[in-house]
């Protein structure tokens, strides 16, 4: 019976493990929630930021601006409260018909949550660690996680307006880099964390279930 409880551990991690192997998952919210839910984590809703305080981030590059309102030609006011009545947001490229911009974290983190507004074919996020590309999804590519997304730039229409989450699992980034080929990709209320991966905590929740299973038939 002894030989049972470490059995139990070892098929707990080693099933984390493969749940793990598809480490990027994507969650687009309902319509009308405008925030993380993550706990404690780090968040920017560019109030007051610019473009020499890299958009709160530790560091930025690239053509973006914190801005407020809508440009006809330029950037739209994320479809939210407080954002047509001046509200700031970021947008990229500033004022080009195309462009990118990266931002790094400063630290690492598995989770990386935001609101993207008046989605695109043409909206792209990438996600890096260490400079290194691990994963990029597009405005299409959401689509296949909610088939009820329009993916046409709608300004207004809480169907291209959504707060999107992606989950890492146990690999990690530290920076993002948001392109549009067109006018343009206005995101607000970004976040990161390093949270735990549901599913590893569940399998091995379901180990020391088993322990206590076997602990009990050992008494008896």
């Amino acid at each position: 019976m002894r030989k049972l409880i470490p059995t139990l551990i070892v098929s707990a991690i080693s099933l984390g493990s493969i749940a793990s192997a598809n480490a990027l998952t994507t969650t687009v919210n309902a319509a009308g929630v405008f925030n993380t839910s993550v706990a404690g984590a780090t968040t920017f809703d560019f109030t007051g930021e610019t473009i020499a305080s890299n958009a709160g981030y530790n560091s930025s590059g690239g053509d973006f601006n914190v801005v407020n309102g809508s440009v006809s030609g330029q950037y739209a006011a994320p479809a939210m409260p407080n954002q047509e009545d001046g509200g700031d947001f970021l947008t990229v490229p500033d004022a080009s018909n195309s462009g990118s911009a990266t931002f790094g974290f400063g630290t690492t983190a598995n989770y990386f949550g935001m609101f993207w507004a008046s989605i695109d074919d043409y909206n792209t996020i990438e996600f890096f660690l260490g400079g290194v590309s691990v994963g990029s999804i597009s405005g299409l590519d959401l689509k296949s996680t909610d088939a009820a997304i329009l993916v046409e730039g709608n300004q207004t229409d809480v169907d291209d307006n959504r707060y999107v989450e992606f989950f890492f699992g146990n690999d990690l980034i530290d920076g993002i880099k948001l392109t549009s080929t067109s006018n343009a990709f206005e995101t607000d209320n970004h976040a990161f964390a390093t949270v735990p991966e549901p599913g590893t905590l569940a399998l091995l929740g379901l180990g020391i279930a088993g322990l206590g299973a076997a602990r009990r038939r050992q008494k008896s």
